[in-house]
């Protein structure tokens, strides 16, 4: 029915019911079925005719039914309050008519009956009528964590939508637990098993804005011991942003689990390294350079250059960055290889500041096409820095990687020499006095990027399993790839020249232990020894060519220094790095011969016998 039409048959059954609650009234006053004489008709019919007005006023036919929440009872409380005193007030004018006395239990009859008729016939309907269907049933009921004023907004958005059925509120707060907010009962987290066995529960939503980190951490670990799907609202600051809505649930993301404290960024830093300057960025379209793009775009930059050698990739991120800034946005495609083309980008767009994000980093297939992640990446990286120098780029920002730290394969190889080769042109530009910096950033693996492991396990838990590790004691460090981006930014802006950089990484992380916090996430269980029932099983299939059970991110950690930033730390190489044109001479050799052997002694003998693998302070 139309919403028109469905006032008018609400207010005609309002009027029913009032009329009905008078009579009532009168008949238990009698305590026998009500006969009433011509003046006590008009006096049954005079109820809803001041009670409509006023419940018109008060909102009652806005309403919708099937939305009404628990707190419209005081509204209707105060209507019918006043539409009872409306009818004593008509009721007293008759009395002075001379047309009868009203007995004075009348009106308190009838405002009871009436709000109980008003007020329930409403609240039932919406029980019965609108009752949970067999689907919201069937995908089980959810929880609440958090009833504070974001928790209770979620909840009616939630029923409003009609989609799950909600169960309650968890909640850290004694003063809470036990009560009724929104409607809902609020529970203490330690009733959660309880809860699953009787409700069904499959999915907790953390509705927590404003918690810290720490908090939110040790609230999801404990959540993530229960065979439930966990997801949250966004934090405050994002909320705060415009960038979600309060209604609006997202996944966890697996790094609030790694026990990460992140620091804020320093404007300071970024804007000293972004604002007003012309920025390219090679690799722009991989995970770590489009990252790197999205900040630079943020901070009012004068040019961003992409240079990137995958046409899709290329096409995608600048597709997406000229919709977010006025700033000139100028793609290149072209690979970090291709000496004309870099020497074109950098002439044309009189590059200030050059991030080199560009590189082959999966390590088994890199460890499959040897001679090719040799050519990438390091003669790329020759490529690229050469030019930077030779054009007067002020600050040049290697991305290196932890397995450039005692390599045990040739992509952790290439990028030590890529640091070599850094280090080479640092000290060249300190000789010649012409100011450019010249330094590395150096850190572990980075959550979601581009072949990284946590895109794998998700994929692999959603197709049911099994997930594959290589070791079940395999650890790598991680942190979030928005995090890695401030911190490659910043530590470009505290760069002196010939700087290897450090981003601390916090505690390395079991690869197993990661496995089997995603699956939790996802709300199944884990299929082992201990729990023969569980929905997906983690499988050791040995480890890849080239992996190390593992990685460090220095040589000496005594050499590595903190810097003005407390998560960028600050080691210099040992001159040295002169012999690097020599070694590369018959790296480059051995690439053109195809000589895989050949090159993989030159690639791993050099970086062991040279003075600049040892760091100092």
């Amino acid at each position: 029915m139309p919403r028109p039409a469905k006032r008018v048959l609400l207010i005609g059954f309002d009027a029913v019911v009032l009329a009905g609650a008078v009579w009532v009234s009168y008949s238990l006053r009698y305590s026998a079925p009500f006969v009433p004489t011509p003046a006590q008709w008009l006096l049954i019919a005079a109820a809803p005719l001041v009670a409509i007005p006023i419940f018109i006023r008060h909102g009652l036919y806005r309403a919708v039914i099937r939305y009404l929440p628990e707190r419209a009872i005081w509204t209707m409380l105060q209507a019918m309050t006043l539409a009872a005193m409306a009818w004593v007030a008509v009721v007293f004018v008759t009395e002075m008519a001379g047309n009868g006395i009203v007995p004075r239990s009348v009106p308190f009859f009838y405002w009871m009956i009436g709000l109980l008729f008003i007020a329930g016939s409403r609240f039932a309907a919406k029980q019965f009528i609108w009752a949970p269907r067999d689907d919201q049933l069937k995908s089980g009921q959810i929880l609440i964590y958090g009833a504070g004023e974001a928790g209770s907004q979620l909840a009616m958005a939630l029923r409003s939508q009609g989609r799950r059925l909600i169960a309650g509120f968890l909640d850290d707060s004694r003063a809470l637990q036990g009560r009724d907010v929104a409607g809902l009962r609020v529970y203490s987290p330690d009733y959660l098993p309880q809860l699953i066995a009787n409700f069904g529960i499959q999915e907790v939503i953390l509705s927590m804005p404003s918690v810290t980190s720490a908090q939110r951490q040790r609230i999801v670990a404990d959540l993530t011991r229960h065979p439930i799907k966990i997801r949250t609202l966004p934090h405050i600051a994002d909320l705060l942003a415009g960038k979600y809505l309060v209604n609006q649930i997202r996944e966890i993301d697996i790094d609030e689990l790694l026990g990460r404290s992140s620091v804020p960024a320093d404007a300071e830093l970024l804007g000293e390294m972004i604002r007003g300057r012309s920025i390219l960025v090679t690799g722009a379209g991989g995970s770590i350079g489009s990252e790197l793009c999205r900040l630079v775009v943020r901070w009012s930059p004068q040019r961003l250059v992409l240079l990137e050698q995958n046409e899709f990739a290329l096409y995608n991120i600048h597709r997406e960055l000229i919709e977010q800034t006025d700033a000139e946005i100028v793609p290149v495609l072209a690979s970090v290889t291709d000496e004309a083309a870099v020497r074109r980008a950098l002439n044309c767009a009189r590059i200030d500041v050059l991030f080199h994000a560009a590189a082959h980093k999966h390590v088994p297939l890199v460890e499959a096409n040897a001679l090719e992640g040799m050519r990438n990446n390091v003669f790329g990286s020759l490529c690229i820095t050469r030019a930077a120098f030779e054009a007067g780029v002020e600050q040049f920002v290697l991305i290196s990687s932890d397995k450039a730290v005692r390599p045990t394969n040739v992509m952790g190889a290439t990028k030590r020499w890529a640091e070599l080769i850094m280090r080479h042109y640092a000290g060249l530009a300190e000789a010649a006095g012409t100011g450019q910096r010249f330094c590395a950033v150096r850190f572990g693996n980075v959550l979601g990027s581009n072949g990284s492991v946590v895109p794998l396990f998700r994929e692999q838990i959603a197709k049911g399993g099994p997930v594959t590790l290589t070791d079940p004691a395999m650890t790598r460090y991680f942190m979030s790839i928005h995090e890695a981006a401030e911190l490659i930014v910043q530590a470009g802006a505290l760069s002196d020249g010939g700087d290897v950089f450090l981003l601390e990484m916090g505690a390395p992380v079991k690869i197993s232990d990661l496995a089997r916090n995603m699956i939790q996430l996802a709300g199944q269980t884990v299929r082992d020894g201990d729990n023969p029932g569980g929905s997906i099983e983690i499988v050791t299939v040995g480890s890849r060519p080239g992996e190390k059970m593992f990685e460090e991110l220095f040589y000496d950690a005594s050499s590595a220094h903190p810097t003005r930033h407390p998560k960028i730390l600050r080691a210099t190489l040992r001159n040295g790095a002169h012999e690097v044109p020599d070694a590369l001479e018959a790296l480059q050799a051995a690439i053109k011969r195809g000589d895989e052997a050949a090159a993989r002694t030159e690639l791993f003998g050099r970086i062991t016998e040279t003075a600049p693998i040892r760091m100092i302070a």
